[in-house]
């Protein structure tokens, strides 16, 4: 379990590194859209990645 999760997070280093390494402008823009959001628009789209996270977790 201990090697899963750790490899799990190395995953989510690379695919959250991938954007500013190849993009950085346009992920310097995007970047900017989300600051922003409201707190409750960003409390919205966290919501919905932890969602759809966890339904992820259980279907796999």
């Amino acid at each position: 379990m201990s090697e899963t999760f750790w490899l799990a997070l190395a995953l989510v280093f690379v695919f959250e590194g991938l954007m500013p390494f190849l993009f950085p402008k346009q992920w310097k823009e995007t970047f900017l859209k989300i600051a922003a959001l409201s707190e409750g628009q960003i409390r919205f789209i966290g919501l919905i990645a932890l969602v759809f996270g966890l339904v992820l977790f259980v279907v796999f």
